[in-house]
């Protein structure tokens, strides 16, 4: 084959540090379609960005040559600087140090996409941990409570 095609779809949760509720109503108006061009100008597709107060979720398409680690540092670190140069309140924001990335296949992206438009809704009755532990459950991956969420 001359030429690599790929589908290499990632669901990426990540928190405030200390799930601090930094991210109000204001900030997200900016903040979800900021994360949404950093991704653009680093060669990924964001399909949608999302999240709440205190956590943000970005359905992205990775090109095969970005590994997914280095893809979530440049959003976070960008991000960040972009937070606390636009919001001088803000200027001890962080994000958490670590981060989940899920495999999404395509036949999956409206329903992950859907999922990441009504986080709002979700959030009503469900907080980020138990949220968080769900998605570890259910991408049967090991994790020490230690260090969930920290």
């Amino acid at each position: 084959m001359a030429k690599t095609l790929t589908s290499l779809n990632y669901h990426i949760v990540f928190s405030t540090k200390g799930r601090e509720p930094w991210l109000h109503a204001e900030i997200r108006a900016r903040l979800w379609p900021y994360l949404g061009g950093m991704a653009r100008e680093s060669g990924l597709h964001a399909w949608i960005v999302g999240g709440v107060e205190d956590h943000v979720h970005l359905l992205v398409s990775i090109p095969p040559a970005l590994a997914v680690s280095k893809a979530v540092q440049m959003i976070k670190g960008g991000s960040s600087h972009w937070i606390k140069q636009a919001y001088p309140k803000l200027a001890v924001f962080a994000w958490q140090d670590g981060y989940g990335a899920f495999s999404v296949s395509h036949s999956q992206l409206a329903a992950v996409r859907e999922y990441i438009a009504t986080q709002e809704e979700h959030h009503r009755v469900r907080t980020f941990a138990e949220e968080y532990r769900a998605f570890l459950a259910k991408h049967e991956i090991a994790f020490d409570e230690r260090y969930l969420l920290g």
